[in-house]
């Protein structure tokens, strides 16, 4: 996977922690508005509780990922001009955040794809919409606040569908239940090759669950139970819904992620 696609607070402003709103809630203990920044965000935009989020009740932020908008958008589009020289700069500033945070997330499973050796028969198509994505990421701010990023993600969209079409060929096509999966007691099933596209599996029992090139794209893992779950390649997983979820030194995971701190 490619790096710049990974998060790097060291050269981001902070972004996430200014431009998001959250409100109180089990993944948060305060609410707080848009363009307002954490109370917890130091002036050389490092967080004096990173290392203990989790406890601290801010749980939503370790489960959060910016695929790498935050450095993008810091150091490239606005060239290491920080937001709080300008108040007029940094509402733009979160603003194509927000957007950039979205063609990042897009490339980074378009990545994936590419990786695929089944996805072969439409690669120039894939490269193609991976070329655009990333020139969209590299207009000017005023560009990137006009953009139609509803009808951009409905054209990746439909390459992600192909990809996990044939990547999954062979298993059973079956479609995730949706709310059906929250709190479900899956203990041992045998998911390999689903389609979870979507689907909510808050809290859900899936240790030990079999879920080999099961699709993951869109799928709420949050206090998701992983322990010694099968999920060698997992399609369009990413590190925040590991990051979210619940798991142990025995549970199989892509090489792409990496292993969250908090699973023992």
């Amino acid at each position: 996977m490619n790096d710049y696609l990974k998060s790097d607070c060291t050269n981001c402003f902070g972004l996430c922690c200014v431009a998001l709103p959250f409100a109180k809630s089990a993944d948060f203990p305060l609410s707080k508005g848009s363009g307002e920044p954490c109370r917890n965000l130091c002036s050389d935009n490092s967080c004096k509780i990173h290392d203990h989020l989790r406890e601290k009740g801010f749980r939503g932020c370790v489960s959060y990922e910016c695929f790498g908008a935050g450095q993008h958008v810091s150091q490239l589009i606005y060239r290491g001009q920080d937001w709080r020289n300008d108040s007029e700069r940094a509402i733009e500033m979160f603003a194509v955040f927000s957007l950039v945070q979205q063609l990042h997330e897009m490339l980074w499973y378009l990545d994936q794809a590419l990786r695929l050796k089944e996805t072969q028969s439409f690669h120039l198509s894939l490269q193609d919409m991976y070329t655009e994505t990333v020139q969209l990421t590299e207009k000017a701010p005023e560009e990137i606040l006009n953009l139609d990023i509803g009808a951009h993600r409905s054209k990746v969209n439909q390459l992600l569908l192909k990809t996990s079409e044939v990547y999954r060929k062979g298993f059973p096509q079956k479609k995730s239940r949706g709310l059906d999966y929250v709190g479900a007691n899956l203990k041992r099933a045998n998911l390999q090759g689903v389609s979870l596209r979507g689907a909510l599996m808050i809290a859900a029992n899936l240790s030990h669950a079999d879920l080999r090139k099961a699709d993951f794209i869109g799928a709420d893992l949050r206090d998701a139970d992983l322990g010694n779950a099968n999920l060698t390649g997992a399609l369009f997983l990413t590190q925040s819904q590991l990051n979210g979820a619940n798991g142990n030194v025995h549970t199989k995971i892509p090489d792409y992620l990496k292993r969250p701190d908090h699973w023992v």
